[in-house]
């Protein structure tokens, strides 16, 4: 049997941001960047942040000195991994591992920056920490793997991600491999997340992934007391593997493990909405800056998706047809790819448009259906194929790497665009730049509180008697 808790633990241990490849040092600062963005627009914009701050300030998780990015407020270190981690998952922005289908940065970062936060680590140990979370939890969600655990009804992102980010913490906390196995053995006790959200666009969704970065540093407080977590966590007969599948492969999770980052394999996104959805929102807009499209012209519309992006965002037809508030948009096929054939855009704005008329009309007539070439290409490509009506005539349009993916990632430049317009409306532009230059030198910072301080909107002044 694998003895993959031990192996990971170890693994998790000894990492040093000098003995990476320097590409995956750069590529770890512009996921760090790209979350952050996230965090920031999240706190402000998604709706579920009001009635989760009220309950974080209510349990007594708002008295402390840990940052939020976003906030000027000072939390709790729980409370801060809590709420940067529900944010950073609200908008459904945030990076996405296709093999894995999760998304590995929501929990890591978070728990990482937390654990920082607490001891004082620096950039080149946070850094680390936050590779080694990643790659923990994209191993395991290969090994369970990812599809097999969804159609149980998990979310890996926060399943696998309490693993994560329990390794970012403990790799902070400078924690032994036994020290990382108790937190493994602890985390186990905790990892939890539900996709019955789909059901009626709950927030649970991010409240989760949130909560798996809570459990992650928990779990690596607690193993840093010396508490004792249960052992062979991961591929034991109860363990994580074997418990939460029906056919895991756990020797998956340690193939090629310190040569092979899967890091490397995680795409960002360059809209907010799952990623299955990406791919035909590419070849919407391409195919109307092509044709110069106009939406009363378009007769109906084919959206070619993988069996998991059907799950995801295609079926029911009718209700992804209509949906009626942000998760529902963000899980609806037609609903992004009418924004892009409609409007020629989309972005975390277009959801003020879910109830334009010429919208909802076009949505009718989008019908997502599961395509044998996009299958076939799942998931070494996240493809997907649009077929559109229009004119008489018939055009056919198939993306097989969508922008943001591995092999067709954003550059930095592009990175610091979409950072900026998120970050601009909550920091103004200047404080942005300013932010997204310290993440970006993270590796030369002896502390994370000074880029964390630029993550805090300036008080505005108020002069007496206003």
């Amino acid at each position: 049997m694998a003895a993959v808790t031990r192996e990971l633990a170890a693994f998790t241990a000894a990492i040093r941001l000098e003995s990476l490849p320097s590409e995956v040092q750069e590529r770890t600062r512009f996921l760090v960047l790209d979350l952050v963005g996230n965090m920031l627009r999240g706190r402000h914009d998604a709706e579920s942040t009001a009635p989760l701050l009220a309950a974080v300030r209510a349990l007594g998780l708002a008295a402390g000195s840990a940052a939020v990015f976003g906030d000027s407020a000072r939390y709790t270190p729980a409370g801060a991994a809590l709420v940067n981690g529900t944010t950073a998952h609200s908008l459904d922005f945030d990076d996405t591992h296709a093999a894995g289908t999760l998304h590995p940065g929501a929990p890591v970062i978070p728990a990482a920056l937390a654990a920082a936060e607490m001891v004082g680590a620096d950039g080149r140990t946070v850094l680390a920490a936050i590779v080694a979370g990643y790659e923990v939890t994209c191993r395991l969600a290969l090994s369970l793997p990812g599809g097999d655990h969804y159609e149980r009804g998990y979310h890996p992102t926060a399943t696998c991600g309490a693993f994560g980010a329990a390794a970012a913490a403990a790799r902070v906390f400078g924690l032994s491999a036994a020290q990382v196995e108790d937190a493994f053995g602890i985390a186990l006790s905790q990892a939890a997340g539900s996709l019955q959200f789909l059901n009626n666009g709950a927030w649970t969704k991010r409240f989760q992934v949130g909560w798996s970065a809570l459990n992650g540093l928990t779990a690596a407080s607690l193993a840093r007391e010396g508490f004792r977590g249960a052992g062979e966590a991961l591929e034991g007969r109860a363990g994580f593997l074997r418990a939460y599948a029906p056919n895991p492969k756990p020797e998956r999770a340690l193939q090629d493990l310190g040569t092979a980052w899967e890091l490397m394999e995680t795409a960002v996104k360059p809209y907010p909405s799952c990623r299955y959805g990406h791919a035909n929102v590419d070849a919407a807009l391409a195919l109307r800056a092509e044709l110069g499209l106009k939406t009363e012209e378009i007769e109906s519309v084919t959206m070619g998706l993988p069996n998991k992006g059907m799950l995801l965002v295609g079926a029911p037809t009718q209700y992804k047809q209509n949906p009626q508030n942000i998760v529902d948009g963000q899980f609806s096929g037609p609903f992004v790819v009418a924004c892009a054939l409609a409007r020629g855009h989309f972005g975390w704005d277009s959801y003020a448009w879910l109830q334009d008329a010429d919208l909802r009309g076009l949505m009718k007539k989008i019908l997502p259906q599961e395509d044998a070439e996009v299958e076939a290409d799942f998931p070494a490509f996240m493809s997907g194929k649009l077929t559109v009506k229009a004119r008489g005539q018939t055009f056919v349009k198939k993306v097989n790497i969508p922008k943001g993916e591995p092999a067709n990632f954003l550059t930095e430049a592009e990175l610091r665009a979409k950072f900026h317009g998120l970050a601009d409306a909550v920091l103004g532009a200047d404080r942005a730049r300013q932010l997204a230059d310290a993440v970006l030198n993270l590796d030369k910072a002896a502390d994370v509180h000074g880029m964390l301080r630029l993550g805090a909107p300036m008080m505005a002044a108020r002069l007496a008697g206003e």
